[in-house]
């Protein structure tokens, strides 16, 4: 298996209280990319908000492909944004992307930035 760190974007379609943010950013603390070697490196954040209402949930997964690890993170993601009550069009996810690989190996980076 291999970590991947998956980010996946968003855009809040109404107004989206600071607290239902912190509970959103709470939801998504098991998958917190900062947990893995790419998160201390990156200091990635597992949610990021910017002021025009867009954001990217960044979330590490455990996966044997990639396709695998994105599906994932989306079900992740959708699954938090439920927890907190912002449903379907309330807020819009785009389709994720791997952004970081760490398959555990000390090796330095290859030419694409990730291990060989």
């Amino acid at each position: 298996m291999t970590t991947y760190v998956i980010s996946v974007p968003g855009t809040f379609t109404g107004t989206v209280q600071d607290v239902t943010k912190d509970e959103l950013a709470r939801a998504l603390r098991p998958a917190d990319p900062h947990r893995t070697h790419l998160g201390d490196e990156e200091d990635l954040d597992a949610l990021s908000v910017n002021d025009d209402g867009t954001f990217t949930i960044r979330l590490t997964v455990e996966a044997d492909t990639a396709a695998h690890a994105e599906h994932r993170a989306q079900e992740v993601a959708d699954s938090a944004l439920r927890e907190v009550g912002l449903y379907g069009s309330s807020a819009a996810l785009g389709p994720s992307v791997v952004t970081g690989i760490d398959s555990g190996s000390d090796a330095p980076p290859g030419r694409n930035g990730t291990h060989p």
